[in-house]
């Protein structure tokens, strides 16, 4: 009976208690970054749906990375500053399966996103003359439904089976909930739930990084070919792009391997600033990353801003980037 109790009782959010004090800054700051990364994000999709000549496989793979970007952002963010205004440090245990859920899926998806993207590039560069034939906006629109279909399954089933734990703890190590939180906490023995979760996660890892390596490394040996100042500009553009899904891939790969580091206790900041990342650095640096510093949609940005009159002056972007897929142009000259 105590189990069946422990199951409804509220959590504890252990990392907002670590904010006494300072709940008003890290509020501030919350809104922010969540308010930059919804503007931006919204307005490079928007362009991206309302101009026919933006219709292309990249750019609607960039947006479809910003709106889950979106997704996570909310999923943390939204939670968070609302804690933090009503100085709350406690979550149902329905929200706390709700909030792992959603978690979960903007980290595979984005995974799955960046892996697509990956690839698109990869034949942008490789095979130019065959590209429009080969990636098609009517087939990255399949992919994209069907890797969110098979994510967001994978991860249901998942919480499914963490959902059902009976509880003996509350305590929860982190500013946002996710699944393996919840596991530790299980009275019983969660070995199936692991498992599931386990062989998952490795198996989705395991193929997006072979196909992210696979294309970015078949991309960076065009680079090299390329003479000149294209040469450069295309690598240190490929470079950023790396470093992006890298600090996604810490950020994630923490959150899975947190509880699994055996007698090693962490400090519960080092918890929440090493678990957070990927659901805030990702989501930031995407719509400048993919938006802004992408030629073309820099270019509509402006002149919507221009036409709308929400900026004044628009600051000089950074002229060493250019897009990966301009190599294609010059292979063909």
């Amino acid at each position: 009976m105590e189990n069946v109790f422990n199951i409804s009782k509220n959590l504890l959010l252990l990392g907002l208690e670590e904010m006494g004090g300072l709940e008003s800054l890290y509020c501030v700051l919350s809104i922010v970054l969540y308010l930059f990364i919804v503007l931006l994000s919204i307005i490079i999709v928007f362009l991206v749906f309302t101009d026919t000549r933006l219709h292309e496989p990249m750019y609607i793979l960039v947006s479809n990375l910003l709106l889950n970007g979106i997704f996570g952002s909310s999923s943390f963010f939204l939670k968070l500053i609302v804690d933090l205004i009503t100085s709350s440090t406690t979550i149902t245990h329905g929200g706390c399966l709700t909030q792992a859920l959603c978690v979960s899926v903007f980290a595979l998806y984005e995974m799955t996103t960046f892996t697509i993207m990956a690839f698109d590039r990869y034949l942008a560069v490789c095979n130019p003359l065959r590209y429009s034939i080969l990636i098609t906006n009517e087939k990255v629109l399949n992919l994209m439904v069907g890797s969110f279909v098979v994510t967001f399954t994978l991860v249901l089933i998942s919480s499914i089976l963490v959902g059902t734990l009976p509880l003996c703890g509350n305590r929860v190590n982190n500013v946002f909930c996710d699944n393996m939180s919840i596991i530790v906490l299980s009275c019983v023995d969660p070995s199936i739930s692991q498992l599931y979760s386990f062989s998952g996660t490795i198996v989705n890892l395991g193929v997006t990084i072979s196909v992210t390596v696979f294309s970015y490394l078949h991309i960076f040996t065009v680079c090299m070919k390329v003479s000149g100042d294209s040469h450069h500009k295309a690598v240190h553009t490929l470079v950023t792009h790396l470093l992006n899904f890298s600090v996604f891939l810490i950020g994630f790969l923490f959150v899975f391997i947190r509880y699994r580091l055996g007698n090693v206790k962490l400090p519960i900041v080092i918890h929440v600033l090493l678990s957070s990342t990927a659901l805030i650095i990702p989501p930031l640096l995407n719509p400048l990353i993919y938006g802004v510093r992408t030629h073309a949609l820099r270019i509509r940005i402006v002149d919507y801003l221009q036409k709308t009159n929400a900026w004044s002056k628009w600051t000089k972007i950074n002229k060493h980037a250019i897009p990966i897929s301009a190599i294609s142009v010059n292979r063909r000259k």
